[in-house]
């Protein structure tokens, strides 16, 4: 489902790219809010795109000659919320463009559409709906039927970004620039091999998700904002990381079987196998023009293979060292996002202590300067004036603990 560069066109990158924005936009906001409550959701979300990145690596051969592979977004909404999901996956997806080659670079806003937002929301909104819709059991089945009707959902948006581009784009000969496959050809193919996917997606999610529900259930992403209690909400990440590493450690070692799966994803071919389906599909066999003048990115592991490890089992260790590096730049990445977050929540409270110690001076001033004028005026006693400005202190003290009690009660 990853949309290589040259199939889409300059227009249609930009267009997907600005109905992202948005996305991303109100999805920082969300997490924000959520990480006031749950500091640790960043380094979640940083094992949740290792998850989704090593998902994807495991390719499943389909009919007709092509393959495909689950995303794991509909699992990372019910267990971490769909904003949170959507940032994650669209993390791995700038990775794998960017380091791998795996999905344009241009096309990162039409992937994280298709695979962080659709699969994401639309996945955790089945498995809401589904919850109310039946009380016992309605979790399960709506875990399953999320990855499931959301992965094919995402690939029939996949289809008709790549069936548009024949009917919007040709050139003065009447050819395809771009995509050559009309939506008669891409969304049966697209949809049809992720009829197959979804199993897989929803049996992971559902798998996951109930384990998860049984060893650490307040984990679990819930927008109501219910309280529980400090020490088992600690105890609850700390079973919830462990577990989540395990799986992850499980999917790396047996990641090389991703490469048993002969054939490229559908839609993901180069100059010589795309001539080759044009005449299977007996269209016109003329390379579109952005192939002919194609300008590509050349990721440093593209395809997932490390120079020199390319060829064999040597092939399955670089398989594997691609999955151990996706993972370290994830666990740097979300710990450089924690310490900022922290750096910022220290600067927050010693602007905080300094206000307090400003005002504390201020108060003293006051009171000084109040004794000196009752002592020149006579008007009031040296003792009064004292009163006075220790009544007005003790107030303002009073003040600031109710604040900070109220503050300490929203946290």
């Amino acid at each position: 489902m990853h949309i290589p560069e040259n199939y889409l066109s300059p227009q249609t990158c930009a267009a997907m790219i600005g109905v992202m924005a948005p996305v991303w936009g109100v999805s920082i906001a969300k997490v924000k809010k959520q990480i006031r409550k749950n500091r640790s959701l960043v380094t979640q979300m940083g094992i949740g795109a290792s998850f989704a990145f090593l998902v994807m690596m495991f390719n499943v051969p389909v009919p007709g000659g092509t393959t495909a592979h689950a995303v794991g977004s509909a699992l990372l909404a019910v267990l971490l919320g769909p904003y949170a999901a959507c940032l994650s996956v669209t993390m791995a997806l700038i990775l794998q463009a960017l380091l791998f080659g795996d999905g344009g670079v241009l096309c990162i806003g039409a992937n994280a559409f298709n695979m962080a937002f659709v699969i994401s929301f639309l996945g955790y909104g089945i498995f809401v709906l589904c919850k109310k819709l039946w009380k016992k059991k309605g979790d399960t089945v709506g875990a399953f039927l999320g990855g499931y009707i959301g992965i094919v959902v995402a690939a029939l948006c996949c289809g008709v970004e790549l069936g548009l581009q024949p009917l919007l784009f040709r050139n003065a000969a009447g050819d395809p620039m771009y995509c050559p496959y009309p939506l008669y050809i891409s969304v049966p193919a697209m949809v049809g091999a992720h009829l197959i996917i979804g199993f897989i997606e929803g049996g992971i999610t559902v798998a996951v998700y109930s384990y998860i529900k049984k060893v650490a259930p307040q984990t679990i992403y819930n927008p109501t904002g219910e309280l529980v209690a400090a020490g088992a909400q600690a105890q609850g990440r700390r079973t919830w990381r462990t577990v989540m590493w395990w799986i992850i450690g499980v999917a790396v070692v047996l990641s090389p079987i991703g490469l048993l799966a002969s054939g490229d994803a559908w839609g993901e071919w180069g100059s010589d196998e795309l001539l080759g389906w044009l005449r299977k599909y007996h269209l016109k066999a003329v390379l579109p023009q952005s192939f002919t003048r194609k300008q590509e990115y050349h990721a440093a592991f593209s395809d997932y293979t490390i120079p020199g490890l390319d060829s064999g089992w040597q092939a399955a260790i670089g398989y594997i060292l691609c999955a151990i590096t996706a993972i370290l730049v994830f666990v740097i990445v979300t710990r450089v996002i924690s310490a900022l977050i922290n750096r910022g929540k220290s600067a927050e409270a010693v602007m905080a202590g300094s206000s307090n110690s400003i005002g504390d001076a201020g108060m003293a001033s006051a009171a000084a300067a109040g004794r000196a004028l009752a002592a020149e005026t006579n008007d009031v006693p040296a003792d009064a004036t004292d009163i006075s400005c220790s009544f007005l202190a003790s107030g303002d003290m009073a003040s600031g603990t109710a604040d900070n009690a109220s503050e300490n009660h929203e946290r």
